[in-house]
Order: structure tokens, then sequence, then C-alpha cells
């Protein structure tokens, strides 16, 4: 057995490790937390300082029994997980599951898997450190208590199956809101002036400063040019000069990996772990700006060799979140002679992203000649302006890119006059705030203080695959817009059109984000408050510091959260249904609401108190509750409507349903989509039933008696009696196979297992 036994949390990083250490040494994964809250219940001792019942989990205890089968009295054990606060904890839970002393057991930790920084860790052991142990429990509890104690109040007042969470009802917030203010924006229109001049050969492209306010002052303005005189005002040259930006963090890295390489944010974070693990850069988790001195050395070295001293420029840069101590270094490359590296196109990708950002950091700046023209006009007081820039030195653009094509304007005396070629004004409109991608949402919520970098990733996979917001494109829609033209003397009115609105994997939320939020503002105001969330990261910051003791923190917590539980307990269910009275049905005299029922947004016609018992109908496409007019709502409930019939007679009805747009035909239902089911007439149908009659036709390679039938699958062909699927054994072709021979591989055939309930 092993003197040396080194417990890492991932596999990979056990196998890049154990290269670097000697034979003495055996290094083995707990792949990830050993104990943990149970799935189930909420697990925490209240009435005892909030202590957390953790458990070793069934798919752990196997691990657990193979790791302590490598412990002996003669052995000695390192921990060796993450430096951030959940490796700590990994660290610690390990010392409780494995009956280890924490104060005896060895603890080390490394920025980078290289063989100088493993040996460097083992040379500097220390302890569990117990106050960064204490931060992440009380993280662990509080989102245990918000979720277990919020969620079923969710279930109950809102919808069942919803999921509540510190962080991500926070996220689901802002982007609710920033819908909101999309909604509420009314685009006002101005007009943009350009002109374009000529001297000596040259030309001068100008713009007047500020926009003009509607058409009459365009045209105003265009008339007063028509005789006007132009002449230089005068002229400006200035050097200037751009600096590089500081090497990723973790937030900066999602966000530059989603806007330049399309990455999500949880794909970049399951990518820079790999290229982490197998020692490619530096640990992926950290708030911190910072570069070693040898780091800063070595890109130094680089720089010089590859392009001179002229490009080098030594930075350390001062990391803007104060509470930055979860990691000591920025990401950056191991060895930054390795300009290309990952073992597939992903992993190439973002290391070469942040290879270019490390070492553009050490760069000297670019190096600028900025150029501006002010124009004269003989018949109006304002000045038009021409801007020239001119690239002197490329410095760190040589690596990181971005530099801009010159705008090279003539040199060109004060007093010279200009000739006028052509000037125009477009009418432009301002422009709603942008919805939120992932990685402006990382970047919002990094703002205002919310969540810490190992947060962001899950909490937007969560809203994503809870339900509340849907990651969206948009084609956009054309619009009109005006153009005045000068020329010759002459104002010319026109139009160009322009497609407004594109937008790529932007995120939308849904019906049930905005009906979950204003319930939780309205009943749970202090737990959606973004200063509260913030504050709550800084308590957190103080228990890993040593200045506050976790159970407390939770205590004052719990003592204002607890009220709010107990009070929303006495809201109604029809309070959050958020039903919108839309008009009086002319044939019946009911009233047509737009409501929230149990599986989501609809229509309703009539009272449920009423004698007779309400009529429900689905929202038309692209509707909501705030928009879907009467006129539309009262269309609805026409549904199902009859189409017309097959060649064979039989009814075709159409409608909508929980999937969308569908025809019927017996027990037959076909999806029409894009069709509208009040507008898809007979010979549509009829071509989109019979379209399904073939699919469904060649489905079957073989039928028997009963249900027992051979047919086509996604995978290949397989049996099947309705009841439980077979294989078809390797080498056997599906059409030689006989009913008894089917019978026997469906009896053969393992027992389907039990669908698991999402919820």
């Amino acid at each position: 057995m092993s003197k040396n036994l080194v417990i890492v949390e991932s596999p990979a990083k056990a196998k890049t490790i154990e290269r670097y250490l000697g034979s003495d040494y055996t290094v083995k994964s707990s792949f990830g937390h050993i104990r943990d809250l149970p799935k189930k219940g909420l697990s925490v001792d209240i009435e005892n300082d909030f202590t957390p019942e953790y458990e070793i989990p069934a798919d752990k205890k196997k691990i657990v029994a193979e790791l302590k089968k490598s412990i002996d009295k003669d052995t000695l054990v390192w921990l060796a997980s993450d430096e951030d606060r959940e490796g700590e904890a990994i660290a610690w839970h390990l010392c409780y599951a494995l009956k280890l002393d924490p104060k005896a057991t060895k603890r080390i930790v490394f920025h980078e898997i290289t063989k100088p920084a493993i040996e460097q860790a083992v040379k500097n052991p220390r302890n569990v450190d117990q106050k960064l142990v204490d931060a992440q429990q009380a993280r662990r509890v509080l989102d245990r208590i918000v979720g277990y104690e919020l969620s079923p109040v969710l279930w109950k007042k809102v919808q069942a199956g919803l999921s509540a969470g510190r962080v991500q009802s926070v996220a689901v917030r802002l982007i609710v809101e920033r819908e909101r203010e999309i909604d509420a924006h009314e685009p006002k229109s101005s007009f943009k002036l350009q002109a374009a001049f000529s001297i000596d050969r040259h030309e001068i492209k100008a713009e007047l400063p500020k926009p003009l306010e509607n058409e009459e002052e365009a045209k105003g303005f265009l008339s007063d040019c028509k005789d006007a005189n132009y002449k230089v005002a005068g002229t400006d040259k200035k050097s200037a000069t751009r600096n590089p930006s500081p090497p990723f963090t973790t937030s900066s890295l999602q966000q530059d990996a989603s806007t330049k390489l399309g990455f999500s944010v949880r794909q970049t974070m399951s990518v820079a772990q790999r290229l982490y693990e197998s020692g490619r850069i530096t640990y992926m988790r950290t708030d911190s700006t910072n570069l070693s001195t040898i780091a800063i050395a070595a890109a130094g070295k680089y720089i010089e060799g590859k392009f001179g001293k002229d490009y080098h420029e030594s930075r350390q840069y001062k990391t803007k979140n104060a509470s930055a101590q979860e990691a000591h270094e920025a990401i950056r490359p191991t060895d930054f002679s390795v300009e290309s590296a990952g073992d597939d196109d992903q992993q190439e990708k973002l290391y070469q992203l942040i290879w270019k950002r490390a070492i553009a950091s050490q760069m000297a700046a670019a190096q600028l000649e900025k150029t501006q023209i002010n124009i004269d006009i003989s018949t109006r007081p304002e000045k038009l302006i021409a801007k020239g820039e001119v690239l002197k030195f490329d410095g760190f653009i040589k690596v990181w890119g971005g530099g801009k094509e010159d705008t090279i304007l003539p040199d060109i005396k004060v007093g010279a006059g200009l000739e006028l070629q052509e000037m125009k004004a477009i009418q432009s409109f301002d422009r709603p705030p942008s919805r939120y991608s992932e990685a402006s949402l990382v970047k919002k919520l990094e703002e205002l203080g919310i969540g810490r970098p190992s947060t962001y990733a899950p909490t937007i996979s969560t809203i994503q695959s809870r339900g509340y917001v849907e990651k969206t494109d948009s084609e956009g829609q054309e619009r009109e817009l005006k153009t005045l033209v000068l020329s010759g003397g002459e104002i010319k009115s026109g139009s160009v059109t322009e497609n407004t609105g594109v937008e790529r994997k932007k995120l939308v939320p849904t019906h049930l984000a905005e009906r979950t939020n204003d319930f939780l503002i309205r009943h749970f105001a202090p737990i959606l408050d973004y200063k509260f969330t913030a504050h709550v990261e800084a308590d957190f910051d103080k228990i890993a510091d040593g200045d506050v003791i976790w159970h407390k923190m939770i205590a004052d917590f719990y003592k204002d959260f607890a009220p709010l539980v107990k009070k929303s307990e006495t809201v109604s269910r029809q309070e959050t249904a958020q039903a919108r009275e839309l008009g009086t049905d002319p044939k019946t005299g009911k009233p047509i609401f737009a409501r929230f029922g149990r599986y989501g947004p609809m229509l309703q016609k009539g009272n449920a108190e009423d004698e007779e018992k309400p009529v429900f109908a689905p929202l038309p496409a692209d509707t909501t509750i705030n928009n879907v007019t009467f006129e539309q709502a009262l269309e609805m409930f026409n549904l199902p409507r009859v189409v017309g019939k097959t060649e064979d007679g039989e009814e075709i009805t159409a409608n909508i349903g929980r999937f969308g747009p569908y025809i019927k035909v017996g027990k037959t239902f076909v999806s029409i989509k894009p069709h509208d089911p009040m507008t898809i007439d007979e010979t549509a149908a009829r071509e989109l039933y019979k379209a399904k009659k073939e699919t469904e036709a060649n489905r079957y390679i073989k039928k028997f008696s009963g249900k027992l039938a051979i047919v086509r699958g996604p995978y290949g062909p397989y049996i099947t009696d309705g009841k439980k699927n077979a294989r078809i054994p390797k080498g056997t072709k599906p059409e030689e196979i006989d009913e008894q021979a089917a019978k026997s591989l469906i009896e053969a055939a393992p027992a389907r297992g039990k669908r698991r309930n999402k919820k």
C-alpha cells in the first residue's frame, strides 16, 4: 500500500497529477462531493443553530469504501480538492467520511496543474480552513432553506412543480423586468444628417453631431444649405492610446466566449474545466485579474522573443472586486509558449481565447492618431464634424485584434473652401433596451454583486430547464425609413428599409416567469431585492474572513424570512391567476378572460361560480395574457373547427393543443405547424394527413397478431408488443424474423423501467 494517498475531485485531474508525483504517491478521485444534504426534506435543524444533516449519497458509498481501503495507519493522506470554498468543503467532508482528523490531515492547494505547482504545494501543506468551510455551509444551508420553504408556496399558490432560489429568482426578475421595459418602449424618431464634400480630389465625409428632431426640422436644415458656402473652421490632430484588457476572470471569460465563440455559459465552464484538468490553463473559477510574478515574467519573455521589446509592457491589474479572494490569479495558460492546445475543437478555440487575452494584457498599448475637421456652414450656426483615425503602432492589437480600418483625412488649412457633393438626412428610431444574452446577464449579475463565479453557469441553466426562460432567435421585421437628399441644389424625398429587431440567443421570460416573479415580489420582496442578495454574498465573504459566525448570519436571515412564508399561506390562488377581462361574448353574454390556469395561460368564457361550467380555449399563437385582444380570443372559441373531409370521407378538425396547432382525423393527430388552425384549408389538411399515414405505414417492417410488430426506429429496427421493446440480434435480418421468434425475443427482453416524474 502506498505511503501517500492524494485525493482530488475528478478522475481527469487525478491522472494529470499522478504524472508529476513519484511512485510513493497514489492519486484517487472523490468524484466531487462525498457528503451533502439529502435530496429530499429540509435536512437542516433550525432549532439547533441550523445544523445541516449531511449524508453520504447512495452513489458515493462505494467510492467512500474504496478510499477507506486505501488508508491504513501508516498512510499519509493529502486532500487536494480545488482551492475555492467548494473545494475546501469537499476536503472537510472527506475528513468526516474517512474518519480523518481535520487538524492533522494535510491540505494542499494549487492554482495550476503543473509539476512546479504540485511540488510547491506538497512542500507547503496546511490544514483544512474551517472559515472557508463555514462560508460554503452558510451558502448551502441558506439556499436549502429558501428553496425548501419557498418552492411549496409556489406549488400551492401559482403552479405545481415550480422551484425558487435565492439567486435564480433574482436572475428571472432581471429578465422579466427587461422584457417589460422593452414592451413599454415607444420608439421616437429623429433624423441623422450626413454630408460628403470634395477638396483637391479628396472626399471628406462629415456628420452633424446632434440629430434633428423631426422631418420638418430636417427639411428646413437642408433648405438652408441649398445656397450655403462651406469652409474649414478648424482642425485638431492628437495622439491617443488603446490599452489591453486585463486577463480573464470567470465572468469575463464567459462573456467573451459567448460573444466571440457562441458558447453557452455552461459550455464555457465545461470546456475550461477540461483544459484545467489536463494542465493547460490555471484554475477557471476566479474573480481576480492578478497574474503571478512568474507568469508576468514568462509572458514578457515570450513577447520579446516573438515580437520584439517594443511590444512588451509589463502590467499588474488591480482586481475591481474587493472581495475577490477565492483564487489568487486570473485565468491564463500554464505555458505561454504553447500557442494552441486542447483535445478537441472547442478546447482549442477556448484555449486560443485565453492565451490571446493573457498575452495581450502584457503587451504595449496601441498608438493612434486622431484627426477632427470642423466645417462651417455659412447659413447655419451648427458645425459639421469629420473624424479620422490612423493606427500608428498596433501593440497588443497584433495578438488580440480589433483594430479599425484607417480613416485618413487630407491635410487642409483653416479657411479652405469645400464643395458639397451631397447632404442627406436619414430617419432613425431609438432602440429599446436589448434583451439579455447569457453573457450580458452574467455581466449584470456581477455588477450587482449577485452570485459568484461558480454560481453563474448553474443558475442560468436552471432558469432555462425549469421553464422560466427560453433562449430564442428573432429574425426581426422590416421598417421603412424616410430619407431627404440635397444634391445639385434640389431636395428629393425617398425611403430605405432596415431590418430591425434581429436577435440571436437572447433570453426571453415565459408566462410562467412573469406570473411567478410578480407573486414573489408581492409577497417576498426582501428576498428578490437586488441589494439584499448582494448583501448576503458580502456576509459569506465575512464568514470566510472569520468576522461573522455562520449560523448567526442564517438566524438573522430566518427571523425575517419565516414570517413572510407564514403570511403567504393566506393568499388565495385566485389572486395569482392574474385574470384579465377582455369583453363579453355577444352570443352568450358571458365574460371572456385571459388568465393563468394550472397548466399555463389560457382563455376562459364564463365564471367558475356560474351554474353552467366555464368553457376554455388556448391563447392564439404569439400572444400573451397582457396583449391578446378580445377579437382574437373570440375566434379561439370557434375551435375545434371542421376543416373538411379526407378522401375516405372522415371528418378533419383543426385545433390548438399543448404542443401547438394540429388536425385530427379519428384518433390520429397531425401537427400542422406553421399553419394556422383558423385558416388551414381542406387541401392542405388532406396532404398533411396523407403524409402522416405514409410515414406510419413505412414504420412497420412486419406486423403479427395483436400489437406485435417489427418497426423502424430512430436508432434502427426493433420488435415491440406495445408494452415491451426488444433488440434485434446482431447479424439478423428483420424481414426473416417470424412471429414465434419475435415472441421469444419479447419474452426475453427486460421490462420497461418506470417513467420518472419530472416534477
